[in-house]
């Protein structure tokens, strides 16, 4: 079974660091993460991640850059729908590109406490936290990435013990291969993308914020309202 890990940069992504690399297929780590462990896949970060941040892959571990991951976002619907923070970009490169089986998610919990380290490393800036007209709803565009994995055949879990922002249910590393499929009501995960295919918010480049202008706020906040009602009712079922 594909299963493939997504390493975040929360705190508790050090307690990844002697899982055994034989139960994951791939790890694929966002921004600093790569810094986590060594035996790292593919390390994927936005363009404007500093160079001096980068990480020098051996030839076994692939860069993952914009001109990569944007046209598989795309293919799920363009960042303005998917949300635009690295987590959920990470997620819809891996399914896209891997095919997996189990998308298990740690470090990526998108909740942050003032008082203490927000990252790994010491303090960051909390990505989700931008004023950004796509993270409006990050349990909107969480669910909508949990769904369009299990219409794949995907299961799209959560492997934090942590507080998160994330919908996904959460797995035990022992069990994470066993994970089930997310039910779905079909008709309502179509008339969302029937929605978002009617505003047509797509923007080719990725670079949705260029064009925020042309973007209404509350049509997004209906689409993400969408995805919610999709997921409860599959979740009801």
């Amino acid at each position: 079974m594909s299963v493939i890990l997504i390493l975040g940069s929360a705190p508790n992504a050090t307690s990844s660091r002697n899982w055994p690399k034989a139960l994951f297929s791939n790890i694929l780590t966002i921004n600093n993460a790569w810094l986590v462990r060594p035996d790292w896949d593919a390390a994927i970060y936005a363009w404007d991640f500093p160079p001096e941040n980068r990480p020098h892959p051996c030839k076994e571990q692939e860069l993952i850059e914009e001109e990569t991951f944007v046209p598989i976002q795309n293919e799920y619907g363009g960042f303005v729908y998917s949300g635009g923070t690295m987590a959920f970009t990470a997620g819809y490169f891996a399914l896209g590109h891997y095919k997996p089986k189990v998308l298990a998610f740690l470090g990526c919990d998108m909740v942050y406490d003032n008082s203490k380290n927000t990252h790994f490393y010491g303090n960051g800036s909390p990505d989700p936290l931008r004023d950004d007209i796509t993270l409006r709803d990050l349990e909107a565009k969480s669910m909508r990435l949990q769904i369009l994995g299990a219409q794949q055949g995907c299961s799209v879990v959560n492997l934090s013990k942590e507080p998160s922002r994330l919908t996904f249910p959460r797995v035990e590393l022992n069990s994470v291969h066993e994970s089930s499929l997310a039910k779905f009501d079909e008709e309502a995960v179509g008339f969302a993308l029937m929605q978002e295919k009617s505003v047509g918010y797509y923007v080719p480049s990725g670079r949705y914020w260029k064009e925020k202008d042309r973007f209404d706020i509350k049509k997004i906040d209906a689409i993400d309202a969408l995805w919610r009602q999709a997921w409860n009712s599959s979740a009801s079922r």
